[in-house]
């Protein structure tokens, strides 16, 4: 029964949003998962290119780059989306108004891209409506058709429209390189994944979009030097009245979907979610409680302990439950004060999981070179399964504003784990979960044991290596367990529900 997996609308705890207006799920829906930056870039690419006057485009992101190609033939975003805006479309965008770039963040890629679009017509507007020291991370497109419904489509993913994403099945990596820790390569190579959905629920994610858009309060914390920086910039003060909306789409396919956001609690509180919404949390532990057989994650920072710890609580209900978690080898940033916070708060979260039943994996690519893992992916029993913005770590849980889809349909869960561990494993996947998990070890210690003995011989087959995270000293502890809880992984719950240790 879907009311098994998914919240019903007590259990997401916000009745102030619109999204749970006609229930708190959508039945009815089209889901195709979207492996690789390659594949996500050029499904958008074709919808983008599908639109005419009076249609509408509504886009959320954490980081956007005006010059990321979508296409093989160079063609880019900024030119995609401000040909669509002088063609008539309708082009809206929130991007995060993001920290500064002395601080390795995007304000000026953000700024540019918003200024770009928005002297092609568009609107485009840098939102910082966030907690201090977060961010808005949810990475959403919707697409609508004027009179035809039936056309609307949606992507929601971990997937930004910035350098580095576009790679593919090969990792070898996107041309447009960003910033990364060397060992990642020249190019580094980069596992990523989003959904694109049509029906109902289409809906639901617009209607996160209006949220956002319609919250009142300023775009900006109101400084004089954000003002001076706004004004330069000629970017919008405030958000202009949408256009009228579209009716929501029928009908498309057999999968139920529900959509799970993150906002933090605030002061002045969001007017959507005043007590802050915690939905990504809810929805998660929810369906791990239910987890018999295999849990399939696949994050980018796997770092929280109250995450390890729910997955500890569902092996010890289960004893036939496996579980598989694939992370980096390697932080973004592992620098001599970069690197500690991140490696010790994940040592801390695989230390409460000792069980001969998980297994913990990096990647790399045909050339050894480390393959970075940004897909944000949980498939349990292939027959829940969640993309989406969040990473599981106490910030995307509570702090930053986030947002995912949890599916019910285990056809679609079930290729989407076919896919993912075909590609992993260098072969046809055994999907049992116990002949899997064996077959993931095997795999892993081949690989290893190649390493080990100088790379002699045939590379055996594969992408898989146990993940061995980098040892912390006793005095890098000291100081990066602060920043770590403090600017790493922040608690943007309110003070009496973290005294509870509740979502």
């Amino acid at each position: 029964m879907k009311h098994d997996w998914f919240l019903t609308t007590a259990e997401r705890g916000n009745p102030a949003t619109e999204i749970d207006r006609d229930g708190a799920w959508t039945e009815g829906n089209l889901v195709r998962p979207l492996v690789h930056g390659s594949a996500y870039f050029a499904r958008l690419y074709d919808e983008l290119c599908a639109l005419s006057k009076g249609d509408q485009v509504y886009f959320t992101d954490w980081r956007g780059d005006h010059d990321e190609a979508l296409t093989d033939d160079g063609t880019t975003v900024g030119e995609v989306l401000c040909d669509l805006a002088r063609s008539g479309v309708e082009v809206r965008g929130l991007l995060w108004r993001s920290h500064s770039d002395h601080v390795s963040f995007n304000a000026q890629q953000n700024q540019r891209l918003g200024t770009e679009l928005n002297e092609a017509g568009a609107e485009v507007l840098l939102d910082q409506r966030v907690r201090r020291l977060a961010s808005h991370h949810q990475k959403l497109f919707v697409i609508r058709h004027r009179g035809d419904p039936a056309a609307d489509v949606a992507f929601v993913g971990g997937i930004d429209l910035s350098h580095q994403r576009r790679d593919d099945a090969s990792h070898r990596g996107d041309p447009q390189q960003a910033p990364m820790d060397p060992r990642y390569g020249a190019r580094t190579p980069w596992h990523d994944v989003a959904l694109e959905i049509r029906g109902p629920v289409v809906g639901d994610l617009l209607r996160c979009f209006v949220e956002r858009w319609d919250d009142p309060h300023p775009l900006d914390r109101r400084t004089p030097y954000r003002l001076l920086v706004q004004r330069l910039a000629r970017m919008p003060r405030h958000p202009s009245t949408l256009p009228e909306a579209f009716p929501d789409p029928p009908v498309a396919g057999r999968s139920a979907v529900q959509v799970l956001r993150t906002y933090a609690h605030k002061h002045p509180g969001f007017p959507f979610a005043p007590r802050g919404e915690y939905s990504v949390a809810r929805g998660y532990l929810k369906a791990l409680r239910r987890a018999r057989s295999l849990i399939y994650i696949e994050d980018q920072y796997f770092w929280s302990r109250d995450v390890a710890a729910a997955l500890q609580e569902a092996l010890d209900r289960s004893p036939s439950l496996r579980v598989i978690v694939v992370v980096p080898r390697f932080p973004d940033a592992d620098g001599r004060f970069s690197g500690p916070p991140a490696l010790d708060g994940q040592r801390r979260a695989l230390e409460l999981l000792r069980s001969d039943r998980v297994a913990v994996y990096d990647l790399e690519n045909a050339d050894s070179v480390p393959i970075y893992v940004h897909a944000k992916v949980c498939i349990v029993d292939d027959e829940w399964f969640a993309c989406g913005s969040d990473n599981f770590n106490r910030r995307s849980w509570t702090n930053d504003s986030e947002l995912t889809c949890a599916v019910v349909a285990p056809d679609v869960a079930r290729s989407l784990r076919a896919e993912l561990w075909s590609e992993h494993l260098g072969s046809g996947a055994e999907l049992d979960p116990v002949a899997g998990f064996d077959a993931w070890r095997r795999t892993a210690s081949a690989l290893d044991a190649w390493h080990a003995d100088g790379r002699s011989g045939d590379r055996p087959g594969g992408q898989i290596r146990c993940h061995r995270p980098a040892d912390v000293s006793r005095w890098q502890r000291v100081w990066a367990r602060p920043i770590f809880d403090h600017v790493y992984d922040p608690d943007g719950r309110p003070l009496a529900m973290r005294r509870r240790g509740a979502y």
